[in-house]
């Protein structure tokens, strides 16, 4: 079992900038991927990015250019650098982790509790 806790969300004006940070409460070396979601009110969960444990990254289009994720195994966590912030980038972002268990390789999805970024003036 893999808990993650996200922290650094808040109020931002927009052009501005935030850093998140997800922590595990194990090693994240061995996690396939960890990554960032966010969900808008009445909207669904998307992909923000991720990261794979080689360090590949894959980003939404809307935040290319603008948001960096990195992954920390030393410290166990993977952040999420955000600038220029817009108002839709408004949601509740999830830190998530994705890992693969035993010879069958099942696969495991875990979610952080989810941190509010709200963009506006």
């Amino acid at each position: 079992q893999v808990q993650l806790v996200e922290s650094g969300g808040g109020l931002v004006q927009p052009g501005g900038s935030l850093t998140l940070s997800c922590t595990a409460s194990t090693s994240i070396i061995s996690l396939s991927r960890m990554g960032w979601y966010r969900q808008a009110p009445g909207k669904e969960r998307d992909l923000v990015a991720h990261i794979t444990s080689g360090g590949m990254t894959k980003y939404a289009d809307s935040v290319k250019g603008r948001f960096t994720i990195s992954r920390d195994n030393v410290k166990n966590a993977v952040n999420l650098q955000m600038n220029s912030l817009k108002p839709e980038d408004t949601a509740v972002y999830y830190c998530h982790a994705e890992d693969y268990v035993g010879w069958s390789q099942v696969r495991y999805d875990y979610w952080g509790q989810g941190t509010q970024v709200t963009v506006s003036s």
